[in-house]
């Protein structure tokens, strides 16, 4: 007798469905695929064009399928007019990472991946990427420009600079800042006309440190018209921009004043902690009484003044806002905030053992500032000055940054969530334990060589 063989089933394992009216968008720079479930259309994948019209059109088709929520990937900024459009219809959008959303091994087609979008989010295995509101995405947009305003101002820095390395003017060498008081007035005397040193170097400011003989001497060159024609150019499209950077700026005022302040948070304080000051009294609540300035504001929006905390400056205050703005409850922790930023360990573990252990790439701004923060406090007298030469020290200088921005991010956190104003005194318990272990540490390793140790007031 043989045995008859049993037939082996091609199809995927049904898993339940938990998003009936679920659709997946593959986001292309001309061309837009979408996938909707098969049973809402006789052809359940179309392709559109990105234009407004088109878009338009997608999500009236979108509409008369009956989806109510959608998955896309975020790729490049393609995806940005179709979310917004999405969102204006009333349609739920899941932003969602592309490493999160990697098909099976096999052919691979804008078809195919808007179809795998779509199974995965009717299933519900997608995780939608965080998203400020449309309010604090406008301030982001600021913030950013304004960072390549910067950027692209400081090209034209690096264009006069060159051009009086080709004069043999070393006044760049010899002063601390070219596009500072002293530099723009000896640099438009020079393209004014004027050519005698020792005129040149009358301009300097007091606060100079090159004695006005040194500056004669970097002012003797050889000045030629096609590098002055450089010169002049590149000074013009530096103070051009550097407009362009103060109108940034007003728009940036202008839209950080919009915000109210957070209401009071709801759960108390955690024992031990001191009471949250009442905002009742603040001159920050009215709106019509709150201060004109960056850091009034940013305390009224926040409802704390993040800049106490040491090495937190006003433009990590302004990051901070643009990315992620003064409301931290989708983050249900610190924990989830620092995890969102990549400033936690990423431990990679099969057969009990740890393959690797270490911080997710993440490409976030906020860890970016918060790292350049955690290094200026290097000399820094507090304690959490203390606390990062102590990482340096055992860890080593790049883990160190990132345990001190992860310190940095839970401290903000906290502050945002509770409204309690930055105390250098609670650091006070961390710092005591830390000298206790210090100490028994030392006192074992005497006994360990044969010695004892005496404190300093009993020897004496």
């Amino acid at each position: 007798m043989t045995k008859k063989r049993r037939k082996r089933s091609n199809s995927p394992t049904a898993l339940p469905v938990m998003r009936p009216n679920a659709a997946g968008i593959d986001i292309g720079a001309t061309e837009i695929y979408v996938a909707v479930p098969a049973d809402r259309a006789p052809k359940n994948v179309r392709a559109f064009a990105t234009f407004t019209q088109d878009l338009q059109a997608l999500a009236d088709w979108l509409q008369q399928c009956g989806v109510d929520t959608v998955a896309m990937e975020s790729t490049g900024v393609y995806w940005i007019p179709l979310f917004q459009i999405l969102e204006d219809r009333g349609l739920e959008v899941c932003l969602v990472n592309a490493r999160h959303v990697k098909n099976v091994p096999g052919r691979k087609s804008d078809v195919s991946d808007c179809q795998w979008l779509q199974f995965l989010h009717s299933v519900g295995l997608l995780r939608a990427s965080f998203r400020p509101e449309p309010e604090i995405c406008a301030v982001r947009a600021f913030l950013r420009h304004r960072e390549s305003l910067r950027q692209m101002a400081c090209t034209h820095v690096l264009h006069m600079q060159k051009a009086l390395d080709q004069m043999n003017l070393q006044l760049h060498h010899v002063i601390s800042d070219i596009t500072g008081q002293t530099g723009l007035a000896i640099v438009d005397a020079i393209l004014g006309g004027e050519r005698d040193a020792r005129r040149l170097a009358k301009l300097r400011n007091g606060h100079i440190q090159a004695s006005e003989a040194v500056i004669v001497k970097s002012l003797v060159g050889d000045y030629r018209e096609e590098h002055l024609f450089t010169l002049r150019q590149s000074l013009e499209a530096y103070r051009q921009y550097q407009r362009f950077i103060e109108e940034c700026e007003g728009q940036i005022r202008r839209a950080v004043e919009r915000f109210e302040p957070p209401p009071p948070p709801t759960d108390g304080p955690a024992p031990g902690d001191p009471p949250a000051p009442s905002r009742r009294s603040s001159p920050l609540d009215s709106p019509a009484e709150a201060p004109s300035g960056p850091r009034q504001q940013l305390e009224r929006a926040f409802g704390v003044d993040l800049t106490q905390i040491p090495s937190i400056k006003l433009g990590t205050v302004q990051t901070l806002f643009g990315e992620v703005g003064p409301d931290f409850r989708p983050f249900r922790s610190a924990s989830a905030f620092a995890s969102w930023m990549g400033l936690c360990p990423h431990n990679d573990i099969s057969g009990g053992k740890v393959l690797h252990a270490g911080t997710r790439k993440v490409n976030c701004r906020i860890a970016t500032i918060l790292r350049v923060a955690a290094q200026s406090l290097y000399r820094s007298k507090s304690a959490l000055g203390d606390y990062y030469r102590r990482m340096r020290a055992r860890l080593g200088g790049p883990k160190a940054l990132t345990a001190t921005a992860h310190k940095l991010a839970r401290i903000i956190y906290h502050l945002v969530t509770t409204g309690q104003p930055f105390d250098e005194s609670r650091f006070a318990a961390d710092q005591t334990r830390y000298q206790q272990r210090q100490q028994a540490k030392l006192r074992a390793k005497a006994r360990a060589l044969g010695f004892q140790l005496v404190p300093v007031q009993e020897a004496i």
